[in-house]
């Protein structure tokens, strides 16, 4: 029997090793949850960075900003990393400018699957299952169709899943791992918020 992973197990991972949440997920189905193993797997894959991060918080960072050139929408988001040296510099700048305006355009739900809002995913879990009940497939079948469905829903709208507006061969997540990679630092999407002119 397969051991449940949650998004607080690879939310964890992810924070120890810097690796994105898909490779995270993987290392731990691989291992069967265990979290050790897991960041061992991720290592020998040359995924993790070698040093140990868990003891580093991402604590400095900056808060981006984008508003449209209409001023009918607007974005804050705060991105955290280590040090304030990295915080300052381009790389570091360019991704919180590139995701306050990925957040704009691509209107994400939550930073995580984690993050989205229980009454959201029972909404859309609702429709799911009207729609697969109309199908007039087979029970045990439904509920597949409906988890795959509410997988795909996380893939649309959570940040770190969400391919990039900017260049769409890679995630928002793979885009982070990949800026961490080049300045050898945990890089965390804290929190965000999204204005549109008459949205509540």
């Amino acid at each position: 029997m397969a051991v449940a992973i949650t998004a607080k197990d690879v939310a964890a991972l992810r924070g120890q090793t810097g690796a994105g949440m898909m490779d995270c997920k993987k290392a731990l189905q691989e291992t069967e949850g265990d979290i050790q193993k897991a960041i061992d797997l991720l290592r020998s894959r040359g995924i993790a960075k070698a040093e140990k991060r868990s003891g580093k918080s991402a604590s400095e960072g900056h808060v981006g900003s984008y508003i449209h050139f209409n001023g009918r929408v607007g974005v804050l988001v705060e991105v955290n990393c280590e040090t304030d040296f990295v915080a300052r510099t381009d790389d570091f700048q360019t991704l919180v400018k590139d995701l306050a305006l990925h957040i704009a355009s691509a209107r994400p739900v939550g930073v995580s699957a984690a993050d989205v809002p229980v009454d959201v995913v029972e909404r859309e879990k609702a429709i799911f299952e009207t729609q697969v009940a109309e199908s007039g497939k087979p029970e045990a079948v439904r509920q597949k169709i409906v988890e795959g469905k509410l997988k795909k829903f996380f893939s649309e709208q959570v940040l770190l899943d969400q391919p990039f507006v900017k260049g769409d061969k890679q995630s928002v997540g793979q885009l982070i791992n990949e800026v961490a990679g080049k300045v050898g630092e945990n890089i965390i999407v804290r929190r965000f918020v999204r204005f549109e002119l008459g949205e509540e």
